[in-house]
């Protein structure tokens, strides 16, 4: 027969039916518990001093109980044997040395010592001798003023089809903890930006923003978890900063610090997602949106005993922050080095920095409107958003006279050039011509450092000539410069004075007339 340990009102019938004078056998026989165990409290009660006229108090009842129910603290005779390896079986079950192992493997090993002992008798003792899973216990703690704190969980529904595509669907769900009104907000990602959107929906739907959040250790909100100091995502830090919100997240791997919404998850997924189909996204949003206010927000809750819906509208809206009145632009926080070209790349584009700060990696925020680039705490720059493969450059970044290099524009160096010499200008533009003009730049800032080199008037000559004979080559442009530097008079105008020099004639050249067709000569008759 299975053990039976008699309760205060068992242990009272007994009593009250010794005093009675009822036997042992007959009170058995009546089914209040077997002899054996009447007999021990019939002999507690005669060592306690019980009388017929006796009050049954239930210091008194305690008293002889306590005679009797001494297995908590002196344990059963069957664990007698496992008292001198209790350190032995506390180091298996705690892992000292080496992992830890469970409470049958423990029994197997004690087999094979010689030590036979029941699985049952070995569970007794280690979770009563040993502390051996003891349940943990916890304190209740007071009601969070309304409006105050709203704790926040990810659960995941089940699977879903949308569009003949199978895929995981989550929910986000929002619970305030004076009135366990939640709001649930079904989603596909777990992203910063898909936790933002959720809070969002989550205060135009309450009507008001709480003013604490107790969210998970989810790394779209999180960045470094820790008990005393975690830090947030850059982001998520942003929106709380621009709502007024204070977060407070719960410790890793301890449910209990937000056990209000802890609880909800699997209510969420029995009672609104189970059974139910949707055509869409938008649809399971709707339906869970109306789930939250006419069911969930209208059932008696098992702990307050309150509407949930009721008890906010009554009692913490007004305590709550007002709603948000406009959507919220989610910022896209990133790093950054400043390469040689001095730009950075952000969302796939890229945005000039000023000159100085090349090679030091900066932090990048990118809006929907702008770009804003950081050095620590400084703003260094701020650029237009750009689409995926556009780019934002300052002329203004680059070292003094660089600018027109980068740019790299052809009008520009059309301009440059005429202002060296009106030939000049010309021989830039026969060299830019065609399809392809970005690949003859060279060519044309060649052109420009040749008049640096010899001067404008020489260069101008030359291209003069050059142009005549239809001759567009830098190369033979700068043979002839530096032919004509050679055959300068030493001392006289050179070249280098940026004046016209006079070139030697041309060994084979002719005039038109020698290249003018004869007339042939008529015969008559033909």
């Amino acid at each position: 027969m299975a053990f039976r340990e008699l309760t205060m009102i068992d242990v009272k019938e007994v009593l009250r039916r010794l005093q009675a004078g009822q036997s042992v056998r007959r009170i058995a026989r009546d089914g209040v518990a077997d002899r054996k165990t009447i007999g021990r409290y019939a002999s507690a009660a005669a060592a306690c001093g019980l009388e017929p006229a006796s009050e049954l108090s239930d210091e008194l009842v305690h008293r002889i109980a306590a005679r009797v129910q001494r297995r908590e603290a002196a344990g059963s005779a069957g664990s007698e044997p496992l008292r001198p390896l209790a350190p032995r079986i506390r180091a298996w079950l705690e892992g000292e040395g080496g992992p830890a192992l469970t409470l049958q493997k423990v029994h197997t090993l004690l087999a094979r010592q010689g030590v036979e002992v029941a699985y049952p008798t070995l569970w007794r003792f280690a979770r009563h001798e040993l502390g051996w899973r003891r349940p943990a216990s916890t304190m209740r703690l007071p009601e969070t003023p309304p409006g105050q704190v709203a704790q926040m969980d990810f659960g995941c529904m089940g699977r879903v089809t949308f569009d003949g595509r199978p895929r995981s669907l989550w929910a986000l769900v929002v619970t305030l903890t004076f009135s366990r009104y939640l709001f649930v907000w079904p989603t596909f990602d777990q992203t910063t930006a898909s936790v933002i959107a959720a809070l969002e929906a989550a205060w135009r739907f309450f009507g008001g923003t709480a003013r604490v959040l107790v969210p998970d250790n989810l790394k779209a909100v999180v960045h470094t978890p820790d008990a005393v100091a975690p830090r947030l995502v850059d982001a998520f830090q942003e929106y709380v900063q621009a709502r007024g919100l204070f977060v407070d997240p719960a410790r890793v791997r301890r449910p209990r610090d937000k056990a209000r919404v802890e609880n909800g998850v699997a209510y969420v997924r029995e009672s609104w997602f189970a059974g139910e189909s949707f055509a869409g996204l938008d649809e399971a949003r709707r339906s869970a949106e109306a789930w939250c206010r006419d069911e969930a927000g209208l059932r008696v809750h098992g702990t307050t005993r309150r509407l949930p819906r009721e008890a906010y509208e009554a009692d913490e809206r007004p305590h709550m922050l007002p709603p948000p009145e406009a959507p919220y632009d989610v910022p896209h926080w990133s790093e950054a080095k400043v390469h040689p070209d001095h730009h950075v790349q952000a969302l796939r584009a890229l945005y000039s920095v000023p000159h100085r700060h090349v090679g030091r990696r900066v932090r990048v925020r990118a809006d929907g409107a702008s770009v804003r680039i950081y050095l620590g705490t400084e703003l260094v720059k701020v650029h237009p958003r750009q689409p995926p493969g556009g780019r934002s450059t300052d002329e203004g970044d680059y070292p003094k006279g660089k600018a027109a290099y980068a740019a790299r524009g052809l009008d520009e160096l059309t301009t440059r050039a005429r202002q060296r010499g009106a030939h000049v200008g010309r021989y830039v533009e026969r060299l830019l011509e065609g399809p392809l003009p970005w690949g003859r730049m060279r060519q044309a800032y060649r052109l420009l450092a040749l008049c640096d080199r010899y001067g404008d008037g020489a260069v101008e000559a030359v291209c003069q000539s050059a142009l005549a004979f239809d001759v567009v080559d830098v190369v033979r442009v700068e043979r002839k410069l530096a032919s004509a530097t050679a055959l300068a008079t030493p001392g006289g105008p050179g070249a280098r004075a940026g004046k016209v020099v006079a070139l030697p004639t041309p060994r084979f050249l002719r005039d038109a007339a020698h290249f003018a067709t004869r007339p042939r000569a008529t015969t008559e008759g033909t």
